[in-house]
């Protein structure tokens, strides 16, 4: 077995990670996990002689995080101790021999038609804000109809953060009306959009017309490729702008599918749609869609309404 310190596996795991294509998003996760490991240890030990017991031990000094995020950690400790294994540095993946946390039942609250309609109204023009002796005033956006084509990609797609932020040009056909998505584990799907949303990214490109099909879809205002931190810090500024509680791009994402099976779509597609290894998320989404229905036929009843 050949021996090699801690942060040389951390090492000659990113590599392989990336020849993997793993996201940079997913890989950040892991890299951050691995960092506090190290911190938590106090040293650079040969990663063969790391103990089970000390990988608890750091799970259990991680006080101040949920437990989704314990589950993360656990889940970034496997895939490098999985890879150490098949590299011959250490034997077997001591992770698994680790409970893994159960994460938190959080409840899936998706936006309502009014409040969409509310952050798109609020897309053109800027906060109310008052300059020192004039009257308070607005000033208008010029982001306004980018703006526009990610929440609507985002709610008639239900595609995840980082996969809005990787799409190319090349990637949206508007003549069929769908994107091709890489999802993950380097899944590439199909997923369609309405017309209104096609309407909405033309738009967007006509801004843009010398741009080549290698091109990052979305943009920031400076050129650079939108990353996946900007595109949650703008989403939430624009929610908060609007005067909506709690809007990100996963609350689209869950508002798009529990729409889509209120609409009459059924679990199998959705789950194509997602990207979603297995029905597991998708049944929750189910679940609600379902009593909705419920709440709905008894206000609509005509024989709880007649009292019959």
């Amino acid at each position: 077995m050949d021996r090699i310190t801690f942060s040389k596996a951390i090492e000659g795991y990113t590599l392989y990670a990336q020849a993997r294509r793993l996201s940079a998003h997913t890989l950040a996760d892991y890299m951050n996990t691995y960092r506090k490991l190290q911190v938590y240890l106090d040293r650079d030990p040969l990663i063969s002689e790391i103990t089970a017991d000390q990988v608890r031990g750091f799970l259990a000094s991680q006080t101040r995080v949920s437990n989704k995020t314990l589950l993360n950690y656990h889940t970034g400790l496997s895939a490098l101790w999985k890879w150490a294994d098949r590299e011959g540095l250490v034997n077997g993946n001591l992770v698994r021999s680790i409970d893994p946390p159960h994460p938190e039942e959080r409840a899936i609250v998706p936006l309502s038609q009014s409040e969409v309609e509310a952050i798109l109204k609020s897309l053109d023009r800027s906060r109310a804000y008052a300059r020192p002796g004039k009257r308070e005033c607005q000033h208008g956006l010029g982001t306004a109809v980018r703006n526009r084509a990610i929440l609507l990609i985002l709610l008639d797609t239900g595609i995840r953060a980082d996969e809005l932020c990787s799409l190319l040009v090349k990637d949206v056909n508007l003549p069929d009306q769908y994107l091709i998505v890489l999802g993950k584990g380097d899944k590439e799907r199909q997923v369609p959009f309405g017309p209104r949303t096609g309407q909405a990214i033309w738009r967007y490109l006509r801004t843009r017309p010398e741009d080549r099909l290698n091109t990052p879809l979305i943009l920031t205002r400076t050129g650079a490729p939108l990353r996946r931190d900007e595109l949650c810090h703008l989403i939430v500024g624009i929610g908060q702008r609007a005067g909506v509680h709690a809007v990100h791009p996963h609350r689209l994402r869950h508002t798009f599918a529990i729409n889509y099976l209120r609409n009459g779509g059924d679990v199998f597609t959705l789950q194509k749609i997602l990207g979603h290894s297995t029905l597991d998320m998708v049944r929750h989404y189910l679940d609600i869609a379902r009593a909705d229905v419920q709440a709905a036929h008894r206000t609509a009843s005509p024989v709880e309404n007649w009292r019959l």
